[in-house]
C-alpha cells in the first residue's frame, strides 16, 4: 500500500508537470510565448519607415502651427530672422540717414512673411515626406534624436523649396516687405553707385525661403525629440509601436 501511494503522488506529479510543458507549447506555438500571448511581435522595416514619416508628419504640423502664430518666427529666438549678412551695411547706411522706423520694419517683416507662409507649409512638407524614398528605417530610428528630421532635409530640401517658394513670395506681398525694403535698399545703391561701392540686390524671396525652411526644420526637430524620448508625444498606436519599442516605453 505504501509503494502504491508513492507511485500515485509521483504519476500526479509528472501529469502535472506535463500540463505546464504543453501550455508553454502550445503558447509557443500560437505566437505567444510563456506570457499568455502578451508579447511584442517584433517590428518589420515596413513598419519603421511608416513611423518616422508619421512622426514627421506630427511634427510639421505642430511645428507650423508654433510657427504660424503671431511672433511665431520674431519672437522666438531658435528662429528668429535677422537682416541679410549681405545686406548689414544697408542697414547701418539706414540708421544714420533716418530710416530707423523703415529698417525695424524691414527685419519684423522678413519674420512676419515667413509666419505667413507657415500658415501653408504643412502640405508642401507632408507632400515630401509622403514621398520621400527610405531603404532602412532602422538605421533612422536608432540614430540620433533628429535623424529622421536630418534625413528629410538632406533629400527633399530642393523641390521642398521649389514647392515653398512661391507660398513665401505671396507671404512677401502680404505683409508688404518690399515696400519697406525698396525706399532704403535704393536709396543706399544711388549712393553706392555715385561713390563707387558695390551696391546690394538681396533677393528677398530666396532669402526668406532659405530662413523660413531652416526655421520649420528647427521646429520639426524639436518634435522628433519629444516623440522618441516622451511616451505622451507618440499620440498614435503606430508612434508608440515603433518609438516605445526602440525607447523602451
Amino acid at each position: 500500500m505504501k509503494k502504491l501511494g508513492i507511485l500515485t503522488s509521483l504519476l500526479i506529479a509528472f501529469t502535472i508537470g506535463s500540463c505546464d510543458v504543453l501550455e508553454d507549447v502550445a503558447g509557443t506555438a500560437l505566437g505567444g510565448g510563456s506570457d499568455g500571448g502578451t508579447s511584442t511581435p517584433a517590428l518589420t522595416n515596413d513598419e519603421v519607415i511608416a513611423g518616422l514619416k508619421e512622426a514627421l508628419q506630427v511634427g510639421i504640423k505642430n511645428g507650423a502651427s508654433k510657427a504660424s502664430a503671431l511672433d511665431g518666427f520674431n519672437k522666438n529666438p531658435l528662429i528668429y530672422i535677422p537682416w541679410p549678412e549681405e545686406a548689414v551695411k544697408v542697414k547701418e547706411w539706414g540708421v544714420k540717414n533716418g530710416f530707423d522706423g523703415k529698417v525695424n520694419e524691414i527685419e519684423t517683416s522678413f519674420n512676419r512673411a515667413a509666419e505667413e507662409a507657415s500658415k501653408k507649409a504643412v502640405p508642401i512638407f507632408v507632400d515630401a515626406i509622403t514621398s520621400m524614398s527610405v531603404s532602412d528605417g532602422f538605421e533612422i530610428l536608432k540614430g540620433a534624436d533628429t535623424a529622421a528630421t536630418m534625413f528629410l532635409q538632406k533629400t527633399t530640401s530642393g523641390p521642398l523649396k521649389t514647392a515653398f517658394k512661391p507660398v513665401v513670395k505671396d507671404a512677401i506681398d502680404k505683409v508688404k516687405l518690399t515696400t519697406y525694403w525698396e525706399p532704403v535698399a535704393n536709396g543706399y545703391n544711388k549712393v553706392a553707385k555715385f561713390t563707387g561701392k558695390e551696391q546690394v540686390n538681396t533677393d528677398l524671396v530666396e532669402y526668406t525661403t532659405d530662413k523660413g525652411m531652416k526655421g520649420l526644420f528647427t521646429l520639426v526637430k524639436a518634435e522628433e525629440r519629444k516623440i522618441r524620448k516622451d511616451p505622451i508625444a507618440q499620440v498614435t498606436d503606430l508612434l508608440k509601436k515603433v518609438f516605445g519599442s526602440v525607447m523602451g516605453n
